[in-house]
């Protein structure tokens, strides 16, 4: 796919231009909350949020929520089960489309990891209107800019073009969401293209290393514990017939989420879906909900070490699994938000004070939640050891920082500090017509409702400092845990599949 496709993996995401705000809303990408505000400049929202700052933390939530410059003006689904989402924001003559199909690499078949990817990697091999490998230059030749990206639980098409140019890529997407062909020389060059990928993205990326055996160590049963990009030894078995079995399952209006955000009249963006997707047969063959297998109730701590001569300094990562935006109840993925943004999101937060000011055991530390996930989210902590110092002691450090948050808690004004960035966070990304399209199609496609993501800073607000040392003491113990270390010492990187051979820590 000439280097246009990406996997978006907490890792990854500087890759995929989201910023990834640790402990940020819905943790792995920017936010938005419509408001009803209508037009703002960068220059008044950034104006907005200087201003926030003088007032006590309470306004400066209601100043910034307020302050959002675009407002969801249609949501409705098509009668072959479409959903679509619009946004106008008419500050410049362009517009985002973006199809979100709800399956990702948690929904390959056993034994076909990577074809999620690969599939999506395939997208662009044509149809019969458009030759192989033209797609995204005809994208190009409108001005616009296109993309794809795979997730565990969504794959996402989107381009960026003149307002004008919004009928021709409909148009176009609509042609491949029902009319793909594939050639069988086209797929077997595609395949050598995501192993090497592969190869350069995690093979030869000792972090990327690392990540992979802990979220298959993390992970038991759930499927979150294959990569996204695939087991190597199963991504050379895979087929064309693969690929044609994965878009016939799940590539159809009734499992997707159209969104257009930008300077577009809803009305004329509904009557181009009918046009355009609405002739596209809804699959009476896709399920709802998805059928995954469930996590049983870890039990252990599990521990992965990963020695490596191409490290430069030892690292430390921790995930705990979480409940996500979707599975949690009575506001604790809110809670585990700010928890986050409080204990590590920042240089004012406590695990970077204690590690990197105070005890200088660390380069640098943080601690994140993600929580924009169908299933379980996670909530983790990063570190990278200063001079000599050891893992162990880092993590003992990061140990003290969580046991003081559940004997005592968090203090009134860092939750309200934490309130305020999350918001402040929500309205800077509602500014960007991507961030915007982000948001209500991640959100749709993993069980979120419009209602959920336009609710956003109102429960945030609701989090109380109990509520936050409820969630520490219920979620971060040791059992629901995988931790990491990333040592730099010389050792011969085995060259087969890093699958570990049971659910317990993986030792390299």
């Amino acid at each position: 796919m000439e280097g246009k496709s990406y996997i978006f993996s907490d890792s990854l995401q500087k890759d995929a231009g989201l910023p990834m705000f640790q402990a940020s809303s819905y943790g792995t990408h920017p936010c938005s909350t419509p408001s009803r505000s209508g037009k703002l400049t960068k220059i008044k929202l950034l104006g907005a949020l200087l201003m926030a700052l003088a007032l006590s933390p309470l306004d400066t939530l209601a100043a910034a929520q307020t302050s959002s410059p675009a407002r969801l003006a249609y949501h409705g689904t098509l009668d072959n089960g479409l959903e679509i989402v619009v946004v106008p924001d008419r500050r410049a003559p362009v517009v985002t489309h973006m199809v979100w199909y709800k399956v990702g690499a948690a929904d390959e078949p056993l034994g076909k990891s990577g074809i999620a990817h690969f599939l999506e990697h395939l997208m662009f091999k044509g149809t019969d209107k458009i030759p192989a490998g033209e797609y995204s230059k005809i994208v190009a030749r409108l001005g616009g800019q296109d993309n794809a990206f795979t997730a565990q639980d969504i794959t996402a098409y989107f381009q960026r073009v003149a307002k004008d140019k919004l009928p021709k890529v409909m148009e176009m997407e609509a042609d491949r969401m029902a009319n793909l062909k594939l050639a069988e020389n086209d797929v077997l060059t595609e395949r050598k293209v995501i192993l090497e990928e592969r190869r350069s993205r995690v093979d030869n990326d000792p972090s990327s290393l690392l990540q992979e055996q802990m979220m298959a160590s993390l992970y038991t049963a759930h499927p979150y514990h294959t990569p996204i990009i695939g087991w190597e030894t199963e991504m050379k078995g895979l087929t064309r017939e693969d690929a044609i079995a994965h878009y016939k399952k799940w590539y159809a209006p009734n499992n997707a989420v159209l969104v257009v955000t930008g300077d577009v009249e809803p009305e004329e963006v509904v009557r181009l879906a009918k046009e355009t997707y609405g002739k596209i047969p809804a699959n009476s063959a896709v399920g709802a909900p998805r059928k995954r297998p469930s996590e049983p109730e870890p039990v252990a701590e599990k521990r992965v070490l990963l020695r490596d001569g191409r490290v430069g300094k030892a690292t430390l990562e921790r995930y705990y699994t979480a409940p996500s935006f979707n599975t949690a109840t009575n506001g604790e993925a809110e809670a585990m938000q700010l928890l986050g943004r409080i204990v590590g999101a920042s240089n004012t937060s406590r695990i970077y004070n204690k590690l990197v000011r105070e005890e200088k055991k660390a380069s640098a530390a943080s601690a994140w939640y993600s929580g924009l996930a169908l299933d379980n989210g996670r909530f983790g902590f990063y570190a990278v050891a200063a001079g000599d110092n050891k893992l162990e002691d880092i993590e003992a450090s990061i140990d003290e920082v969580i046991d003081e948050v559940i004997r005592n808690g968090v203090t009134d004004e860092e939750l309200e500090r934490a309130k305020t960035s999350e918001i402040a966070n929500l309205v800077y990304s509602s500014d960007s017509q991507q961030s915007l399209a982000h948001t209500y199609g991640w959100s749709l496609a993993t069980g979120r409702t419009v209602d959920d993501v336009e609710a956003r800073s109102e429960r945030l607000k609701a989090v109380k400092r109990e509520d936050v040392q409820a969630v520490a003491a219920k979620y971060l113990k040791r059992k629901r845990s995988v931790t990491g270390y990333l040592i730099p010492e010389p050792s011969q990187v085995a060259k087969v599949d890093p699958r570990p051979a049971s659910a317990g820590g993986t030792l390299h």
